[in-house]
């Protein structure tokens, strides 16, 4: 009789046991599915490559995106098989533990696309930097002074202007500024090295990247027209050979940035001013690139139109340039723009007069 009172009492602890760990384990399990968040706002969670499941659930927990790191252990546990993607999660309302593991499993990963449009220059990639809440104009145009990642292309060039490749780039909220410079400047020396490896054979040896890069530049704000750049880069090519002023209005304008006094068109003070950058008085190319060319402007710098012509202007009806071989022809071109557009203040446009 005593015997099977304890068994039956050991058959009851039993029970009540199983029945402890069913509901612990359940519990354990709809804890995963419960969704939680005890950040406010928006909060962002990066792995570098090479985090563990330990490291990983730690980080989550520290940012109040999961209760308890033992919970991401236990999804772990249930899917052993998962690939864990690394790089930064944005978390901006309270998710399940699956969930997050998830995302994480698919590689959900938060970037803003910044795309930088062909002839931007360093005073626009900052404010598009800047608008895409990733970092702060200042601060990039701080990264942006320095050359030091391109000196081994180009020794002379004074920032990375020029070599900021135009593309559309993806940014994490971590994304520094150096980093995105390095982002552009690896797109620029992967299309360079192209171009080079596509040089004819048998032509010339193609101009440096400081030269190319610079008269890209220029051709680059002087037109959008794929037709004219070959023939644009031939001006400033001539106009080099032949020791005359380039007289770039752009570089003027540049130059205007440069010293924070562009007001929006060309002044007289700007043509007048010793800023190295201005054409209109300092000779030679200016001492580097003032804004970031396309592949199809770099290639045009790299081949120039072999002509004749030293000068062009806008055509009054618009559509393109005039291009003209003398002085007399681009005085001529130069009036019939001004009466055809009425811009007597507006000086011409680059390589004018000698």
């Amino acid at each position: 009789m005593k015997a099977g009172r304890i068994k039956k009492r050991r058959t009851r602890w039993i029970a009540a046991a199983l029945m402890l760990v069913f509901v612990m384990v359940t519990g354990t399990l709809v804890s995963l599915e419960v969704p939680y968040g005890s950040f406010t706002g928006t909060t962002y969670v990066s792995f570098e490559r090479g985090t563990g499941t330990i490291a990983m659930a730690r980080a989550l927990q520290q940012s109040g995106v999961i209760r308890y790191a033992w919970q991401f252990w236990l999804a772990r546990a249930l899917n052993p098989a998962a690939k864990l993607v690394a790089g930064e999660y944005r978390f901006d309302r309270p998710a399940s533990v699956f969930d997050v593991f998830g995302r994480i499993k698919h590689g959900d990963i938060y970037f803003v696309e910044v795309s930088i449009p062909e002839g931007s220059n360093i005073f626009d990639i900052a404010r598009l930097a800047q608008a895409s809440g990733i970092m702060t104009a200042q601060d990039f145009m701080a990264a942006a002074q320095d050359p030091a990642s391109i000196r081994d292309l180009d020794p002379e060039a004074p920032t990375l202007e020029g070599y900021l490749f135009p593309a559309t780039y993806r940014l994490s909220h971590s994304t520094t500024p150096a980093e995105f410079c390095k982002m552009m400047t690896t797109q620029f020396r992967r299309h360079w090295k192209k171009l080079l490896e596509d040089q004819p054979a048998g032509d010339p040896p193609p101009a440096g990247p400081h030269e190319a890069v610079t008269i890209a530049s220029m051709v680059e704000k002087e037109t959008s027209l794929a037709a004219e750049r070959p023939l644009i880069a031939g001006v400033f090519s001539n106009r080099l050979r032949l020791k005359m002023k380039l007289e770039c209005d752009p570089t003027t304008i540049y130059a205007a940035l440069i010293d924070s006094r562009f007001r929006g068109k060309i002044h007289r003070s700007d043509l007048k001013s010793s800023n190295p950058y201005n054409t209109y008085r300092s000779p030679g190319l200016p001492p580097g690139p003032i804004a970031n060319p396309g592949i199809e402007t770099l290639a045009a710098a790299l081949h120039p139109a072999q002509t004749e012509y030293l000068y062009f202007v806008a055509k009054p009806s618009g559509g393109g340039h005039q291009f003209s071989k003398t002085l007399a022809e681009h005085d001529k071109a130069v009036r019939e723009y001004r009466n055809g557009t009425q811009a007597h203040k507006t000086p011409a446009k680059a390589g004018k007069k000698a």
